[in-house]
């Protein structure tokens, strides 16, 4: 049986070099991955030089396995070459290739494989493979389109950025995102530091050397207890409280101690400062709202107070909900709207101020890079939705039925203030002022963003409304 070639070609507009760069970098194979793909990844030597190998764990439904692929040739800014050693294909032959154009990259992909021998008389197995490479390249080649233009546009000089949170949803594809940009990223981490790019501290017993920061030029803060484990017991909402306060002030201080200090202060914040909104559209200039997440996120960007006294460029990134199959509300959605369980909540007037991960990450560092910008930033999309919106349309991408609603009070039997606060409550907030500094969303609509996150392609919702 001969073997099969797939080929997937796109136009960048960016040098061979700047492309090629870009996939030389760590960080490359996390971007290139889908989110909604199952991958782990156990072994890695080397990047892209001839015999640096990879060992991933791979899951495809119920099924797990390991995929080894070894790197045999390299010819910098021309191409390179991987090829399985062992996994589930016969064999797997892929070449990367960059040809120059006018100043542009035609960036290619091409693979030439074999299914087991299993499954070659199965017409069905070949063209179930075909669609989902159709699917993964068609996602990598938008990746990298999107990613090397928003480096580009924004023309930044390689930097050395400490970021705290970083193995949280946002951080785990923030730090690749810079790293394959050329930036140096280096982790707060509350152990022993495994390496040079790692820094220790400890927020509870305010624990962190102001010198293990020096040369950093931009500090990102994430860290912070996640709200959305457990309940919310009167010993959770201290810690809550005090992962913020206690984390932030202490990094505040340690960066207004810094010499030279950092051009940039970034530390998260959430669109639950401004409480239940109900449908009036808030922005920055609102105050704080009368819930108890209300009061955390104005205790949290008070904290920061010591980097704006210290003349840093302090930016509050009032952070909405973020999407991603690999954590946070939409992780927890998808199981049951994959087996057609999804449906509204509560009354499904309440406003969702969402966005994409790659827009979360594109976002923060565009305020990054923003000289200009400061103080509270709403980092939401433009677009936001009722509950019930954005259940149809989760439901309409996946084509599923969404007819199990859930009513407010078992949100509220179950969840208790939690729930109140972060499912039932509604937060329209507007996206005006990270759009007016220049940011330009890649998915402003949520059916687009869905469908790129989740590897559904197929006509869109409205299309098939009209027929």
């Amino acid at each position: 049986m001969p073997n099969t070639i797939f080929v997937k070609k796109s136009r960048i507009p960016a040098s061979v070099e700047e492309v090629f760069a870009w996939h030389a970098r760590p960080g490359a194979l996390e971007r290139l991955t889908p989110p909604w793909t199952d991958m782990a990844v156990l072994e890695k030597t080397g990047l892209l030089e001839v015999g640096s190998r990879v060992t991933l764990r791979l899951k495809t439904g119920p099924i797990a396995y390991k995929w080894r692929s070894e790197h045999f040739a390299l010819e910098e800014n021309r191409f390179f070459a991987d090829q399985q050693v062992s996994g589930p294909f016969a064999e797997w032959i892929h070449k990367h290739r960059f040809h120059p154009d006018n100043g542009d990259c035609i960036y290619e992909d091409n693979v030439e494989y074999r299914l087991p021998l299993s499954f070659v008389s199965s017409p069905a197995a070949g063209w179930w493979t075909a669609k989902q490479l159709e699917t993964m390249f068609t996602w990598r080649h938008e990746t990298v389109l999107q990613d090397v233009a928003l480096h580009k546009k924004l023309a930044a000089k390689p930097m050395t950025i400490v970021i705290s949170g970083a193995s949280g949803m946002i951080g785990r594809t923030l730090v690749p995102f810079l790293t394959t940009g050329g930036h140096k990223v280096k982790k707060l981490v509350r152990r022993q530091p495994a390496n040079e790019d790692e820094i220790f501290w400890d927020p509870v017993h305010v624990k962190l050397n102001p010198r293990d920061l020096d040369g950093a030029d931009a500090i990102i803060h994430l860290a912070g207890d996640n709200i959305g484990q457990g309940l919310w017991t009167n010993k959770k909402k201290r810690r809550i409280i005090d992962s913020r306060e206690l984390g932030t002030g202490l990094l505040a201080q340690a960066a207004a101690a810094m010499n030279p200090k950092p051009k940039v202060f970034l530390s998260a914040s959430a669109i639950g400062f401004y409480g239940d909104t109900g449908d009036r559209l808030v922005s920055e200039s609102d105050g704080p709202g009368d819930l108890f997440i209300s009061e955390v996120c104005d205790r949290w960007e008070k904290a920061a107070q010591p980097a704006v006294d210290a003349g840093i460029r302090t930016v509050l990134g009032r952070i909405g909900v973020v999407l991603s199959p690999q954590g946070g509300a939409l992780a927890e959605f998808l199981p049951l709207f994959r087996m057609g369980l999804g449906g509204k909540v509560g009354s499904g007037k309440q406003y969702l101020s969402w966005l994409g991960i790659d827009d979360a990450v594109g976002a923060l560092f565009h305020l990054v890079c923003s000289d200009k910008v400061e103080g509270p930033v709403n980092i939401v999309g433009p677009e936001p939705v009722s509950n019930l919106e954005f259940t149809r349309t989760l439901a309409g991408v996946l084509k599923r039925p969404a007819f199990f609603p859930v009513p407010a009070f078992t949100v509220d039997a179950v969840f208790g203030e939690k729930g109140r606060e972060v499912v039932l409550a509604s937060a329209r907030v507007s996206a005006e002022k990270l759009a007016g500094s220049g940011y330009d969303f890649r998915y402003p609509g949520l059916e687009a963003a869905l469908r790129h996150m989740l590897g559904k392609t197929g006509e869109s919702l409205q299309q098939d409304e009209k027929e």
